[in-house]
This record gives structure tokens, sequence and C-alpha cells, in this order.
């Protein structure tokens, strides 16, 4: 049996998982939270990784009931991600390596969330939504490849919803995207917002232009509520990315969609399948 420890710090939290062919015995993390109306700059958040790794480290062991000895491997995050905090964490998983004499082996961030999707859930031949702070695209596996048949044009959909959370001073504990979601719930009129498709492709920056602009104004004349916006931008959002990954599944003919990256744990991200089997890394 194999076991597998790894380090995982490409944006504001910083994980360490141990794996023993294919079950999670340990994943404890710490996100770093910033003020409401703040996002997290580079700097600050490799120091708050630096900070608590190696409590972090200790837990994933204690919680794993393993000792150094036991693991047969140390894997980290070379990226996409944020710089500094991306090399913070890869010198711990490289010091790590070193003192335990364990081969290392770098990880891209976005093909580790996509196996380690169809790890857990025993996927077969999903079309993956890849939905995170940096990264949106709709994704097959093909003639040995990863194909991407869409994508945004911009910015990411996770990068979307954290900037108009700041924009209304939404609170990043314990996300952004979190916070959006259980005000949405309370949201009871739809504000019409641009509708951009193109092709396979997404634009959010339009989207996140219009509704800053028009959350300034509605929001002075109590034309409608915060919780009405936040149900409007993510309706609207997630409706954009239902139809390209139901597009990709029909040219696919896939049967399955494996959703992951951070956005993927809003549960209005999961249209495709019943609410109790739903599943997102």
């Amino acid at each position: 049996m194999t076991v597998v420890i790894g380090f995982e710090g490409s944006a504001n939290k910083i994980g360490v998982g141990i794996v023993r062919d294919g079950e999670v015995l340990s994943n404890p993390r710490r996100t770093y939270i910033t003020p409401p109306g703040q996002g997290f700059l580079p700097r600050e958040t490799a120091r708050h990784h630096h900070s608590v790794i190696l409590t972090v480290l200790k837990e994933a062991l204690e919680e794993a009931g393993l000792k150094p000895a036991d693991v047969d491997c140390v894997a980290y995050t070379k990226g996409p991600g944020m710089g500094a905090p991306l090399v913070t964490v890869a010198l711990v998983a490289r010091t790590v390596a070193q003192l335990w004499g364990k081969p290392l082996l770098g990880v891209n961030h976005c093909i580790g969330h996509i196996e380690m999707g169809r790890l857990i859930t025993q996927a077969n031949n999903p079309t993956v939504l890849y939905v995170s702070g940096g990264n949106t695209q709709v994704i097959a596996y093909s003639e040995r490849r990863y194909r991407i048949f869409g994508e945004t044009i911009d910015i990411a959909v996770g990068n979307c919803l954290d900037r108009f959370a700041r924009v209304i001073k939404i609170s990043n504990d314990p996300s952004p995207g979190y916070n959006i979601e259980q005000m949405a719930k309370k949201g009871t009129q739809y504000v019409e917002l641009p509708y951009t498709v193109k092709g396979m492709d997404v634009s959010f920056s339009g989207i996140l232009s219009y509704i800053e602009e028009a959350a300034g104004k509605m929001l002075k004349c109590n034309q409608c509520t915060a919780e009405d916006l936040c149900f409007s931008l993510q309706e609207t959002l997630f409706s954009m990315l239902v139809e390209i990954t139901e597009r990709a599944m029909a040219h696919c003919s896939s049967q399955e969609v494996l959703i992951v990256g951070g956005v993927g744990c809003t549960t209005q991200t999961q249209p495709f399948r019943n609410a109790d089997d739903g599943f997102a890394l």
C-alpha cells in the first residue's frame, strides 16, 4: 500500500492531506480570512501559510495515526496559483521530503482537482466542470489527454463572485461564495443581468461591471435588496455554466458530470444530480 502526503497552498487555504491507496486518512486545513471588502494579497497569504503549516502537518499525521516513516511519497501543488503562497508551501514540502528521505512529486493544481474527484466518486468518463477562484473550464478526457471544450474568456466565476462580495461588503468568513449563496436563498426578486455565452465560452467581466454599477443605484433607491442581487448574480452565472456543460456532454455522449473547484462546493452548481449524491472537490 502506498501512502502519499500532499501539501496544498495555491490560494488562501493551506492544507495537508494523507492518502493511502485512494483512501483519505486526514485532511486538516486553515483558511486566511480578510476583513469584508478586502481580498487576500500574495505576501500576506504566504505569511499566513508560513505561520500555520507545521501545525497543520502535525495534525495531518496525528489524525492519520502515522509517523514519517510510514509515508512513501511527498507531493505538493506545483501550480497554477498565487506565487508567494505556492513558494512557501513548496519549500516546506521539499524540506520534509529531504528530511524524511522520500521522493518529491509536484502536482498540477487543475489536474489534481479532477483526478481527486474521479478517485473519490469513481466516475468513469465524466465531463468536468472546473469552477474556482482562478479557473472556469469545461473539460473532457479524450485520447489520453484532457481537452478543454469551453472556458471563460476573461475572469473566473469565483473571481467574479469574490469581487462582487467586496462591493457590497459581504464577509469573507468562511468564504465570499458561501455567504453569497446564503444571501441568495433569501432573494425574491430577479434582477435581469447580461447573459454572455459565446459558443462554448463564457464571459463574466461585463456581468460584474454591470451589477457593480447597478448595486450602487438600486440599493440606494431601495429598488431591490442585496439578497436579490446575490440571487440574480448566482442564477445568471450558474445558468451560463450549465448551458456550456450540457453542450459538452452532448458532444462527448457523456452521462456523468464531475464538478470540481471551490465554487463547486455551492449547492446551486449541482443541478445535474440529486443533491444527496452530488459531489464537488
